[in-house]
């Protein structure tokens, strides 16, 4: 296989840190990111001739543009971006900052949205090229005390899977991965926003205790193993969109699945007897 190069988001640690070390043992280039180049710049210097360490605040129009820039004029080109840079706040929706979900947002949305958009081009013109959105198993199942990361991983859900359809007649592929709790560091980094409200001390309230109570066996999923995963999907002829990782991940999206076939199918007659007579044989979609 020819080496192709990867631009990687949130790479000073945790699962892109792991991404981006396995893609570079592979004999593959990669473009990694952080918020400050000195984060990846170690990385970078152990393989000086297929690693580039670029500062790049997704949030940040400019340094996207420059980021994106730098990395097609350096290696040619960007085969497979990796957008995985997010943060989190933990609180119930009435009690954190409208300051913080609205950064929440900037990070874990908008900006892969608007790097998916400055590579497209390039992917385009090629023929070719990948991306791959990590969102969470709370992009599927969401929690009280952490609604507004879900609702930002459940957009880039949506965006993927709109994306795909749109790009796959043109030899390119989108996919989301769904981690669940890995060993990334990320419960060093999370903390509450806003003041805690007491009536939501059994809801929102018990998660936030709980994130002062952490251990490492909370945290079951390896992120070299993740990263071997998400190598192999990138590069496998077999079309996967959705990539679930993690036993937990897979038990939480389980049982979700099956609430919605529950509830669903409970309301199916309902949905059928809100149509015009006769007008589900003409339905658009």
């Amino acid at each position: 296989m020819n080496s192709r190069t990867w631009l990687i988001t949130g790479a000073s640690r945790g699962l892109g840190k792991a991404l981006a070390e396995y893609v570079l043992a592979q004999g593959d280039q990669a473009v990694v990111t952080a918020s400050t180049v000195e984060a990846t710049s170690e990385l970078a210097a152990r393989y000086p001739n297929t690693a580039l360490a670029l500062p790049l605040d997704v949030s940040d129009p400019q340094q996207r543009a420059e980021g994106v820039r730098r990395a097609e004029e350096h290696f040619g080109g960007i085969d497979i971006l990796v957008n995985n840079a997010a943060i989190d706040f933990i609180g119930a929706l009435e009690e954190q900052e409208e300051d913080d979900y609205r950064r929440l947002f900037e990070i874990n949305f908008f900006g892969p949205v608007a790097l998916t958009r400055l590579v497209l081009p390039g992917m385009r013109k090629r023929g070719s090229g990948t991306v791959i959105n990590v969102s969470s198993m709370d992009g599927l199942a969401s929690l009280a005390a952490n609604g507004y990361y879900s609702a930002s991983k459940f957009a880039l859900e949506g965006f993927t899977e709109a994306l795909w359809q749109e790009i796959e007649p043109l030899g390119l592929r989108a996919m989301i991965i769904q981690p669940g709790s890995f060993r990334t560091g990320i419960e060093q980094r999370t903390r509450a926003s806003g003041p805690a409200i007491a009536d939501y001390a059994a809801t929102a309230g018990a998660f936030r205790a709980m994130m002062g109570n952490l251990t490492p066996a909370m945290f079951p999923g390896d992120p070299e193993q993740a990263a071997k995963v998400i190598y192999q999907a990138a590069g496998s002829e077999e079309l996967r969109h959705w990539i679930v990782l993690g036993s937990d991940a897979q038990r939480r999206i389980d049982a979700k699945l099956t609430q919605l076939r529950t509830e669903f199918d409970a309301g199916r007659d309902v949905a059928l007897s809100t149509d015009f007579p006769g007008s589900a044989d003409h339905a658009v979609l």
